[in-house]
């Protein structure tokens, strides 16, 4: 990995030299615009919409056009004068419970790595960080962006997310908000019920990726000139039933997929992985009910043929996978 920032932790009267790299990649497929005649890729100009030249990068500035239409220029001089702190530096502001972050506010995940001559007080503030059980919130300037961020301890390593400012999340707005939405109580009895059927611990290699697995088989076969994989069929709704019949049916099936208690007291790694992804599926039946609700649970079948799909086809929600036995 290439580090992306250079600087310090700020811990009190302690610094800690640290150097930032980027924690996550996205595992996806980058598609290229191209002629769909000879495959050639398009390739965009960049061209002033005032004098219709073409512009080259050096002479490309930074535009913010006002309410009146009007232009303002800045440039990197600008950039400079700016009245913000630009010192790489990592400062502790104060340490809260993690509980009390919403990860709503979460952006970008960066690993922490130690200069050789600040790993002493590095391991001390990841101990601390451990033991108490909170985030150091903490303000860094990347970019010349200054960012509000959180540290945490994971696997033995300094973790800083990014964080979006209060402004920046939106309310949500939506009219049925306003409307008083009666839940009725065995509803609500029975919907805890079927939460408390599909618990589990989160592990997140149960889960596979099978919009890129699929997109995988796609890409090959057309490379290979081979026969096209097909879509799975979707299974067409059942009858429309009401919600308490919906939730009733999906304990059910929850229970019934998992086999009782057997598949929660580890008969089996395999049996184990299936159930749950049986639970997930037998969940669904109760989804999205807006005056009735389907009484088939599709939603695993409908989700795996969409991620089987062509071009327009949208990264499918993740499914669990059996554990290996």
């Amino acid at each position: 990995m290439r580090s992306v920032w250079r600087g310090a932790i700020s811990f009190g009267l302690v610094t800690i030299g640290v150097r930032l790299y980027t924690a996550t990649e996205e595992h996806d497929f980058r598609f290229h615009q191209v002629h769909r005649v000879d495959g050639g890729r398009v390739r965009y100009k960049r061209v002033c919409q005032v004098c219709g030249e073409e512009v080259s990068f050096a002479d490309i500035a930074k535009g913010y056009e006002l309410d009146d239409g009007r232009m303002v220029v800045v440039d990197a001089e600008d950039l400079e004068k700016l009245p913000v702190n630009t010192d790489h530096a990592i400062d502790v502001l104060e340490f809260v419970p993690a509980e009390e972050v919403d990860p709503i506010l979460f952006q970008k995940s960066y690993y922490l790595e130690p200069d050789k001559a600040a790993t002493r007080p590095y391991v001390l503030l990841r101990e601390a960080l451990e033991r108490s059980g909170q985030l150091a919130v903490v303000k860094i300037t990347i970019r010349q962006r200054e960012t509000l961020a959180t540290l945490r301890a994971r696997e033995d390593v300094l973790v800083l997310h990014t964080m979006l400012w209060p402004d920046e999340v939106r309310r949500p707005e939506f009219d049925f908000l306003d409307a008083d939405v009666e839940v009725r109580p065995q509803e609500l009895k029975m919907a805890s019920s079927l939460v408390d059927s599909m618990a589990g611990s989160f592990d997140p290699e149960e889960f596979s990726d099978e919009y890129t697995e699929a997109m995988g088989r796609l890409i090959e076969a057309k490379a290979e000139g081979a026969e096209l994989p097909e879509r799975p069929e979707v299974e067409e709704p059942g009858e429309v039933i009401d919600l308490m019949t919906a939730l009733e049916r999906s304990v059910e099936q929850a229970r019934s997929s998992r086999g009782g208690s057997s598949a929660r007291s580890g008969g089996g790694g395999a049996s184990g992985g299936g159930s749950r992804r049986g639970a997930a599926k037998g969940g669904k039946a109760a989804g999205g009910a807006s005056g009735g609700v389907s009484g088939k649970a599709a939603g695993g079948k409908a989700a795996a043929g969409k991620a089987a799909g062509g071009k327009d086809a949208e990264k499918a929600p993740a499914k669990k996978k059996a554990k290996p036995a």
